[in-house]
């Protein structure tokens, strides 16, 4: 047999070298970085997928960090209004006291309304200066555009459309008119002794005393004294003989009750009012006296039946497809969604045909030193329309902010653990794999000096 010498087996043993280093490399690099997939050729597939849960998470973080945005730029709105809702309980505290027309004096009413000035004053300051990164949020100018008959709509509150640029329109048609709570002849004498009787509305009670003699007028006049305490007015016919008592609200929650106490001549009565059956694009809405309100078709608003609105009429109240302020809930145009905050100052709050806030300042015609007891009914109903606005934002806030919010960390939870599935290396096996190519490596480079001493062995014999 001939005796052969060649480098075979050492470029073979080379080669082994070569490809246990490489991998060897890999392993290093797949553990220094914590990702399995660092180039198109450790996994081809994998990569695809990596790529497109990274750009759903980049879409998801975006859409989380917007709701978190909308909910505080909701909650500084809420606050705000929490601040006016309490000055408004002042003001109608005030009214009620300035009422008392017998138990104050002249210098004390006056003081009462100095202070309704100031408190109007913050209203205004708090509602034109509340804002979010320099956007105002309370004074209108985030308003849903509407557009409708003003003589027989009043006072629109929009608060959500359907996001996009088309109007909608909502055709309102009222089936039954409001009325108010009304009693006659609860008195129709003098009082012959004296006399004790109690008015219940639905603001509270007071008793009325008359003594021998006192009219029918004299009656009326302490009820109307009583009017911001009771929300009952009363009036008298040219002979003094008819005694007729009514709310001054519409609706089913109005109502007026009589009660003798002591003595006799009162009777003993007692009625409701009945809320305006009104219906919106043929659904049956919602009615508290007059104001009506409507959800529907992504639209919400409230509004006010004006007197020439009579039964069986229709009108067409158009929300525009613009104003308002929108927000982006998940990750697509779908999920925009839209709210409407309307202005409000003191010349916003109060109703067309009960008067505005803005008319208790000094001055007004609501002026607590001129008309006490309509400037308690005016911040009741401008107290009222801020918690309305309140509970609408809040709504918004929990329902849908806040649930997107959650379901989106939710879908980031996801994305990220089935991301983590695929590129996330695990440090046990490739700590084996890379202890398995540290003894492969030793054990070539041991052959490979095995190989080059064989062959100096070979070599010296030819010597």
């Amino acid at each position: 047999m001939g005796l052969t010498i060649n480098n075979l087996n050492t470029l073979s043993l080379l080669n082994i070298l070569t490809r246990t280093t490489t991998a060897q490399d890999n392993v290093m690099q797949r553990m220094a970085t914590g990702s399995r997939i660092n180039r198109g050729a450790d996994d081809p597939a994998g990569l695809i997928s990596l790529t497109k849960l990274g750009s759903e998470l980049i879409s998801v973080n975006a859409a989380i960090g917007s709701n978190q945005r909308t909910d505080t730029v909701v909650g500084v709105a809420d606050t705000a209004l929490s601040q006016v809702g309490s000055l408004l309980g002042d003001i109608q505290r005030l009214a009620s006291e300035t009422a008392n027309d017998a138990a104050l004096t002249s210098a004390e009413k006056v003081a009462n309304q100095a202070q309704i000035d100031d408190a109007l004053a913050s209203i205004d300051r708090i509602i034109g200066t509340t804002q979010f990164n320099g956007q105002k949020l309370l004074d209108g100018s985030l308003g849903i555009n509407i557009s409708t008959d003003a003589t027989k709509i009043t006072d629109v509150r929009t608060y959500a459309r359907k996001s996009g640029s088309t109007d909608t329109t909502l055709s309102v048609k009222m089936t039954a008119a409001a009325s108010y709570a009304v009693v006659s002849a609860v008195m129709t004498t003098s009082a012959t002794a004296a006399v004790n009787f109690s008015v219940q509305g639905r603001t509270g009670t007071a008793v009325i005393t008359l003594a021998s003699g006192d009219k029918v007028s004299a009656a009326a006049y302490k009820i109307n004294q009583a009017k911001a305490q009771t929300g009952l007015s009363a009036t008298v016919n040219a002979s003094n003989t008819n005694l007729r008592i009514y709310s001054t609200a519409y609706g089913a929650d109005a109502f007026v009750r009589t009660k003798l106490l002591e003595g006799s001549g009162v009777s003993d009565k007692n009625d409701t009012g009945v809320d305006a059956s009104v219906t919106v694009n043929g659904q049956q809405a919602a009615v508290d006296g007059k104001t009506v309100s409507f959800i529907g078709s992504s639209t919400s608003v409230t509004f006010e039946i004006a007197s020439a609105f009579a039964v069986n009429d229709t009108v067409t109240l158009t929300v525009k497809g613009d104003g308002g302020a929108t927000f982006q809930l998940g990750t697509t145009s779908t999920t925009r969604a839209t709210i409407g905050i309307d202005g409000m100052y003191t010349g916003n709050m109060g109703t067309k045909s009960g008067g505005y806030l803005s008319s208790l300042a000094s001055g007004g015609t609501n002026s607590v030193l001129s008309n006490p007891s309509t400037a308690a009914d005016i911040a009741a109903t401008a107290q009222h329309q801020v918690s309305q606005l309140q509970g609408r934002l809040g709504g918004f806030q929990k329902f849908q902010v806040r649930t997107s919010l959650a379901s989106l960390n939710d879908v980031k939870q996801g994305l990220e653990k089935a991301r983590s599935v695929i590129n996330d290396v695990d440090y046990a096996v490739e700590s084996a794999e890379l202890n398995r190519q540290n003894i492969l490596l030793q054990t070539a480079m041991s052959l490979l000096g095995l190989a080059n001493q064989q062959s100096s062995q070979v070599l010296s014999l030819l010597r």
